[in-house]
Order: structure tokens, then C-alpha cells, then sequence
């Protein structure tokens, strides 16, 4: 019988809670268990096994990041909206950095064809990179530009990567520059045929 009380949305939410405090990748169903006062065998009337959890705070992490995005390119198009999407990813994985870990890992395709959350990942990531006039498969290699330039700097930053005396955020602001740079000049590929 299930704890009163006790639901998959806040076993989610504290493992998620948890990320954030010790990383993601010491959140345990153990020490969840612990948090809620609980043997672990009753968290297993919320969620399947540890991959099960560590999946659905992926979900909500991914949801929550996206959220924020949303709200921030609202309204804007090209540097503009570049901008706002960058700043907010940044905020957002510094700000928690085991959510942000989450959303990170490989999950199974046929669960990520049935999250709303991903779908509006898509669009708007999709919308923003649209105004620079690119479509497929231009769209594609410009996202994995982002997703790898964005998650770069921040893994360097939320580990001190950076030694040098330069300000972190005047070389975000040029990292995003020359983002938009490239964008704009997107060298498009040519069929061969």
C-alpha cells in the first residue's frame, strides 16, 4: 500500500531537489527513501527502478528549462531571441545544476515521442534558428552548434573551468556573438546530384 502522502509527482520533485543538492548522478532511491522517512520498497509504488526515476526528472527538468526558455524568447526573433534563449539555458543549469544533469542523458526514443515537453523543446529551439532563414539539414548541425556550445561553457563554468582573469559573462556575451555570426552566416549545403 502506498504511503499517504506519498505520489510519483513528489518523488520526482524530490529527487530532482536532491539532483540539485548532491548531483544528479548520486541521487539514489535509497536516499530518497530516507528524505520521505520511508523503506525503499515503498517508492517502488511510484516509480519502476532507479532509470525510471532518473528518466521522469529528466522530464520535469527538461520541462521546467524549456519553460523558462519560452518565456524568454517570447516576442523576440534573430540576436534577440538568440540571446534570451542562451542566457536563460545558462541560468537555468546554474541554477540547478542536477536538473540540469538530467536533461542530459540519453533517453529511450519511444518515450520521447510522447513528451509534450520535447515537442515544445523542438519548436521553439526550431523557431528561433528559423528566423536565420535555415532549414534542413542546416537546422539539425545549427541545434547540435547550440546544444554543444551552450552545454560546453556551462559544464566549464559550474566546475570553475575557466582560470583566465577575463570576465565569465563579457565571454558568454561574445561566445553568443559569434553565435549569431555564424548563424547568420550559415554556409548552407549544397546537394551533389
Amino acid at each position: 500500500m502506498a504511503r499517504a502522502g506519498l505520489t510519483a509527482d513528489r518523488v520526482v520533485a524530490a529527487a530532482a531537489d536532491l539532483a540539485d543538492e548532491v548531483g544528479f548522478e548520486n541521487v539514489s532511491l535509497s536516499a530518497l527513501a530516507r528524505g520521505f522517512g520511508v523503506k525503499d520498497a515503498s517508492l517502488y509504488s511510484h516509480v519502476r527502478n532507479l532509470q525510471d526515476l532518473r528518466t521522469r526528472v529528466a522530464f520535469l527538468a527538461g520541462g521546467e528549462l524549456i519553460d523558462r526558455i519560452a518565456v524568454a524568447v517570447a516576442g523576440r526573433a534573430g540576436r534577440e531571441a538568440l540571446s534570451a534563449f542562451a542566457d536563460a539555458y545558462r541560468a537555468y543549469a546554474l541554477e540547478h545544476p542536477g536538473r540540469y544533469a538530467a536533461t542530459q542523458i540519453r533517453i529511450d526514443q519511444s518515450l520521447i515521442a510522447g513528451s509534450p515537453a520535447l515537442r515544445r523543446t523542438a519548436e521553439i529551439t526550431y523557431g528561433v534558428l528559423r528566423a536565420y532563414g535555415l532549414e534542413e539539414p542546416d537546422l539539425t548541425d545549427a541545434v547540435r552548434l547550440l546544444r554543444s556550445t551552450f552545454h560546453g561553457y556551462c559544464a566549464l563554468e559550474s566546475t570553475g573551468g575557466f582560470g583566465a582573469p577575463r570576465d565569465v559573462q563579457r565571454s558568454w556575451e561574445r561566445a553568443v556573438d559569434a553565435l549569431h555570426v555564424a548563424l547568420t552566416h550559415w554556409p548552407r549545403e549544397v546537394e551533389v546530384g
